[in-house]
């Protein structure tokens, strides 16, 4: 997702918000941009304040406090795992939701603090698996001595298929992760 291609800042907003917020950010910034804008989102609505603000790159929001597992989710799959945590709540399950907001800065720190206390990680990204930003957290994680010691349990992708997205709706469905994978995910680390 040209995370590695050096000057180049990676923007991808969750909410109405947000999108005004790191766009306003974007436009004062005197480096490339690119925002990745899911197309699912574009219909959203919500609290968007008629006043000036901007959104800080490089810092990640806990949407969600938890305990059990941090699950970090991009863009609309923020949402999923959103639902999903209310879902394995009944299931004695406290996740904490993590969204990077910018993948270029990325905001290391609040994840790794994050997973030091929970000791389980779970990346959701609708990308593909394979070399993918959820590849990057993983890393950043595990490569971490003082985070390593501290899992309970290996990290887990949750990605899309390694394909070309089909125009098919059944099909793109089953080619992209879903609030049924996250849940499985969640449920693997935990036990």
């Amino acid at each position: 997702m040209y995370m590695n291609v050096p000057g180049l800042k990676i923007i991808l907003p969750a909410t109405p918000y947000d999108i005004k917020g790191l766009l306003k950010t974007a436009i004062r910034d005197n480096n490339p941009v690119i925002c990745f804008e899911h197309m699912a989102l574009g219909a959203m609505e919500g609290e968007v304040p008629e006043e000036e603000y901007t959104i800080p790159f490089g810092r990640a929001v806990i949407r969600r406090e938890g305990t059990d597992v941090t699950v970090v989710a991009l863009a609309k799959m923020m949402h999923e795992a959103m639902a999903v945590a209310e879902d394995m709540k009944q299931e004695g399950i406290s996740m904490e939701i993590i969204d990077p907001c910018t993948l270029v800065p990325l905001d290391r720190e609040t994840i790794k603090a994050s997973v030091a206390r929970t000791g389980r990680l779970v990346v959701v990204d609708e990308a593909c698996i394979t070399c993918g930003a959820a590849a990057e957290f993983t890393a950043m994680v595990v490569e971490d001595e003082r985070i390593f010691k501290r899992l309970k349990s290996s990290p887990k992708r949750v990605c899309g298929l390694d394909v070309p997205i089909p125009y098919s709706p059944p099909m793109e469905r089953y080619a992209l992760p879903d609030r049924e994978n996250i849940k499985a995910a969640v449920r693997e680390v935990m036990t």
